[in-house]
């Protein structure tokens, strides 16, 4: 057999492995493919579709390169490169690329949609941009939460000043169902809940008491009856059942409102028990693309989402559990000299968003890389830090581990960097497309570290992304 009839196996086995969505396997398939035979686009191009999958879109971006590389007229690179580049909000590329494609293909109507859709992406940025002012006023500005009123005919529990575990179990209940809050229960949940984590420390220094146990989630995304098959398997929080969400409630999954409202009344209940960080999600330009934005219109109004996005950047981004765990949702830094001193010293109440670099930007989108150093971000954002960057900072701040989530694992967590790094992702069946596990860590006073795993449970026949902004989403 020909080396290039080798690789012509291997692809084809990649190709099975991407089809019952063993993404991490037909990536492995298809490099195994290249290393055989390096000239066929095609091979590229598949691996460039399957770090789609896997939300590897820097990859995803230079596999496509290398396809349009060695063909130049290959449409499906163009495509697969112009998604990747929707995904990582760099939808000028995008339009590039998209624009190839049609040129390559003028009866690809879909390519057109794909066009036109991003087209107004770009319009609806520039728009954004050009109407951004430096300090824009609250969204709770003029809204008179007591003056509005509960219809008579409103079948769920009432919500007085003070949060209620009735309430809670109300709104489960409701959830469950399909229902939803009334929108002044709503505006009640995200204002107490703002003006509580706004008062918290950028990092929030807490310690597992005797008798109380600590739950680390990570991404739930959206996905409601997951997490409700998490409570109902690990305990529904308490005062001595302490939980700490680390970031991206929201975005992609389809109850991202129910979680975040359900979140919110558990922090209102118990505000020294119940522990939120801000992930990468929680931005307003993640929101807009990824479904949240869309999601607060449809179930209830423009206005919920600016409270939410301001609830939002009021977010601490850490939490240092027992001096040990150094918990955030993306990662280290791009500086060796950065400590937790700097953490707390950050001022995040002067940036409501992340950015493009800096601290914030850093603490939400960073990923662990098993080679030394640092390099550049699989995700084309950000950037990928090594066991001895990990090592190092744990040293000098006398850390067993940081934990973090932001990525996920195909069995719910991974522990990496000689045991320095572990991330944890609560999201089973991500997405309804990649079949991996959810998981948590319970943490008690010793602090030692349970992994515990979970299988994704049906949920309404509603898809993913059923309320991001256009089409193009569809294709993530």
């Amino acid at each position: 057999m020909t080396s290039k009839e080798e690789s012509a196996v291997l692809k084809a086995t990649g190709n099975k492995y991407f089809a019952s969505h063993e993404w991490l396997n037909a990536i492995d398939a298809y490099t195994k493919a290249i290393e055989t035979y390096d000239q066929d686009p095609s091979y590229y191009c598949n691996r460039a579709q399957a770090n789609i999958k896997l939300e590897q879109y820097g990859y995803a971006i230079a596999d496509a390169a290398k396809a349009i590389e060695l063909d130049s007229g290959y449409a499906k690179a163009y495509y697969r490169r112009a998604v990747a580049n929707t995904a990582i909000l760099n939808s000028r590329a995008a339009v590039k690329d998209f624009k190839a494609v049609v040129r390559l293909e003028p009866s690809n109507k879909d390519a057109k949609l794909k066009l036109a859709e991003c087209e107004k992406i770009v319009k609806r940025v520039e728009f954004l941009r050009a109407i951004e002012v430096g300090d824009p006023p609250s969204a709770f500005e003029g809204l008179d939460i007591d003056s509005i009123a509960v219809e008579a005919n409103y079948d769920g529990a009432k919500l007085g000043k003070e949060m209620t575990q009735e309430f809670v179990d109300d709104m489960i209940s409701r959830f469950k169902n399909g229902k939803k809050l009334h929108r002044k229960y709503v505006y009640q949940i995200i204002a107490a809940v703002r003006k509580i984590v706004y008062d918290e420390p950028t990092m929030v220094e807490m310690e597992v008491q005797k008798g109380h146990q600590l739950t680390v989630c990570g991404d739930t995304h959206g996905q409601f009856f997951d997490l409700m098959e998490l409570f109902t398997l690990n305990g529904f929080p308490t005062e001595s059942h302490y939980y700490l969400f680390n970031g991206d409630f929201v975005d992609r999954g389809s109850w991202s409102t129910e979680i975040a409202l359900l979140l919110y009344a558990y922090k209102w209940l118990h505000p020294k028990a119940f522990f939120l960080n801000r992930g990468n999600h929680e931005t307003d330009d993640m929101n807009r693309v990824y479904g949240f934005e869309g999601e607060c219109k449809a179930k209830y109004s423009e206005r919920v989402f600016k409270l939410f996005s301001e609830s939002f950047s009021a977010l601490p981004l850490a939490t240092l559990i027992g001096k040990k765990f150094f918990t955030l949702h993306g990662g280290l830094f791009s500086d060796d000299k950065i400590s937790l001193d700097d953490v707390r010293k950050l001022n995040r109440h002067q940036q409501r968003q992340p950015g493009q670099q800096g601290l914030m930007m850093e603490m939400l989108w960073t990923d662990p890389q098993p080679m030394p150093g640092r390099g550049p971000s699989k995700r084309g954002v950000g950037l990928q830090f090594g066991p001895d960057v990990t090592k190092r900072f744990c040293e000098a701040n006398s850390l067993e581990a940081i934990i973090r989530s932001h990525e996920v694992r195909m069995e719910g967590y991974e522990v990496e960097h000689d045991g320095h790094c572990i991330t944890v992702f609560s999201a089973p069946k991500y997405c309804d497309s990649t079949e991996n596990k959810g998981a948590y860590i319970n943490i008690g006073p010793e602090h030692k570290l349970e992994f515990h795993k979970f299988d994704a449970v049906p949920h309404p026949d509603i898809k993913p992304m059923a309320y991001a902004q256009s089409s193009l989403m569809s294709m993530m």
